[in-house]
């Protein structure tokens, strides 16, 4: 993989949590949703009502499973509740309609993400294989790791950096557009035709699909050209142009635009706390600890939502069916039914399984190439710039959103040797 920065000024406009964009999301959502997420907890595994509504948050916001105002609306906030509705796909479906990927509008709606029961086994079935753990390598080796180090390689003579964007955000971008072999030029447009300009998505696509069809190469794009899928009827064929345009869409926009955050709130939570900082640089058997206790303790998507499929009696409440049920991971992951002194930031505590990457048959599919570019980015950073610390004089990064949380700026200072 050939690499060049792409450009700092474009970057910081696409990823800023506080655009206009992430607004529809509660990106200008300021406060700690936690002590009010653990009095609801508190009184009710569920309750209705929308997350945001029950945070106080009353603006419309759209999110998966929202806004939906013809719908009755519950909220989930204990680690249980959760849990059952994660691993219970036919009462909790994904999708309130079926998906038909191959004769209909290609996008997320249409894809594996809202699909369930054999459908969706099928269609995960033909890249699962690429994101296995013992797969991480492959996507370090190709593009993680060199891209890593050209991005710090652009600012480690300055003795100053803004890691959240200039390089959390850029290390998920890249690798997931390098994958499909789009050219870093094109990685950022990309980004930004995602929510708005799908069709030019799919027409830088079109070649790279084309040529990926006469000639495979080591890349995500090759997987899916040349993947076979087997029908209900036992008939196998290739995917075709509308499926590959689906899962395309999916996996640039999941790829791009999670893990820059969650790596963000990793860097900040270690900033804040120089000890523990200084215990990971010293024993990096402990970055993993760090990564998974900060999607623990706050988790870049801390709602997930699912379409009731039968009237239910769910922990409590007579829930319809046609209803949304949005599970608040961010509150059952710190439940202290599961977890002693759940609010406090501990890499030392006891791990066990968090609902960070949601749980059952829709488990992030890419949670390990997740793990691998915050842990390959993690230890390029105390590597490569001694004396690691915030910048004091600046603005200090703090957590933002509702439904998409992350860090704002994270300035620091270094050493230059």
């Amino acid at each position: 993989m050939t690499t060049t920065t792409p450009d700092r000024a474009r970057l910081r406009e696409l990823f800023d949590l506080r655009s206009s964009y992430n607004a529809l999301t509660g990106g200008l959502y300021a406060a700690d949703p936690y002590p009010i997420w653990h009095e609801l907890r508190t009184t009710g595994p569920v309750h209705e009502g929308t997350v945001h509504e029950l945070t106080g948050h009353s603006e419309n916001l759209y999110f998966q499973g929202l806004p939906f105002p013809d719908r009755p609306h519950y909220s989930a906030f204990s680690y249980e509740a959760c849990f059952e509705a994660f691993r219970n796909p036919e009462m909790f479906a994904s999708s309130s309609e079926p998906v038909d990927p191959v004769s209909g509008s290609y996008g997320h709606n249409n894809s594996m993400l809202t699909m369930g029961g054999e459908q969706h086994h099928r269609y995960r079935g033909l890249v699962q294989p690429s994101f296995l753990p013992n797969n991480a390598k492959w996507w370090i080796r190709n593009w993680i790791e060199e891209c890593v180090h050209e991005l710090i390689e652009a600012f480690s003579a300055d003795g100053h950096a803004e890691l959240n964007v200039d390089f959390c955000a850029a290390i998920p971008v890249l690798t997931i557009t390098g994958s499909f072999g789009v050219p870093v030029e094109q990685a950022l447009e990309i980004r930004a035709c995602l929510n708005t300009d799908q069709a030019r998505v799919i027409e830088i696509l079109v070649p790279i699909v084309a040529a990926r069809r006469s000639e495979p190469q080591d890349d995500l794009i090759s997987v899916l050209v040349q993947a076979e899928l087997t029908d209900e009827n036992g008939v196998t064929q290739r995917l075709s142009d509308n499926e590959i345009y689906s899962f395309s869409l999916l996996l640039l926009s999941a790829g791009s635009g999670t893990t820059w955050k969650q790596m963000g709130m990793t860097i900040t939570a270690l900033l804040q706390r120089p000890d523990v900082l200084g215990a990971v640089r010293e024993d990096r058997t402990l970055v993993k600890a760090a990564i998974e206790e900060t999607l623990r303790w706050t988790p870049t998507d801390p709602m997930f939502s699912r379409f009731v499929t039968e009237d239910i009696e769910f922990f409590g409440k007579d829930i319809p069916k046609g209803a949304v049920i949005h599970l608040c991971v961010g509150a059952a992951n710190r439940d202290p039914e599961r977890w002693d002194d759940p609010d406090v930031f501990d890499i030392h505590r006891k791990k066990r399984p968090t609902l960070a990457f949601g749980q059952g048959a829709h488990m992030c599919l890419g949670m390990h190439v997740a793990r691998a570019e915050m842990t390959v980015g993690l230890n390029a950073l105390l590597d490569r710039l001694p004396n690691l610390r915030l910048d004091e004089t600046a603005e200090q990064p703090a957590f933002v959103g509702m439904y998409e949380r992350g860090a704002t700026a994270i300035p620091v200072l270094f050493d230059v040797t």
